[in-house]
């Protein structure tokens, strides 16, 4: 009898094994094949005619030149249209929206003083958006943009452009898109 108990028992236990050992193969295979895709391939209200974009070179006319900012913020800008739009990129005079500008201004200026001492600096960046629309003229604009970030004024400004580089150039790019996507 406790032999027949000891196999029911093992026979118990491999089933239980063999249902836990299942039930991780299905859920494995349904992860696997259970894929969820995100995509935000069109602005909104774009209208349907606009189908191409030419972004210039951007120029940096600062007083102070960062050499990076202006590729960056050219290039950035270029792959921010392309992979949020349905817009196609042209470098030809037919483009719907022909987009250009220049870096203004860039600058640091002190925000933050202790005991007569500088603690915090800021730098500043400008940009001026030149927007053609070749489709409908009533649409196009001149603005400015700008971004700053605080920075600790014991760093030099090449040790602030080394760290914070890149935070630039993105939020500038992201202000220069959504001053041009987000009227419509």
């Amino acid at each position: 009898m406790r032999n027949r108990q000891s196999k029911i028992y093992n026979l118990q236990s491999k089933i239980s094994s063999m249902k836990l050992l299942a039930a991780c193969f299905l859920l494995l295979a349904t992860c696997g094949f259970a894929t969820c895709k995100y995509g935000f391939k069109d602005i909104g209200g774009l209208p349907t005619e606009v189908k191409t974009f030419r972004v210039n070179y951007f120029e940096n006319k600062a007083e102070y030149k960062n050499p990076q900012l202006s590729p960056q913020l050219t290039e950035k800008l270029k792959q921010k249209i392309i992979s949020t739009t349905r817009l196609q990129q042209t470098n030809g005079d037919e483009a719907h929206y022909d987009i250009s500008g220049y870096v203004s201004n860039y600058y640091t200026s002190t925000t933050g003083i202790s005991a007569s001492n500088t603690t915090l600096n800021r730098l500043t960046a400008t940009f001026h958006i030149i927007f053609k629309n070749t489709l409908d003229e009533t649409k196009n604009f001149e603005a400015d943009v700008n971004y700053s970030v605080d920075f600790d004024a014991n760093l030099s400004l090449s040790q602030v452009e080394q760290s914070k580089g890149d935070e630039i150039a993105k939020n500038l790019t992201d202000a220069i898109f959504n001053k041009i996507f987000s009227n419509w």
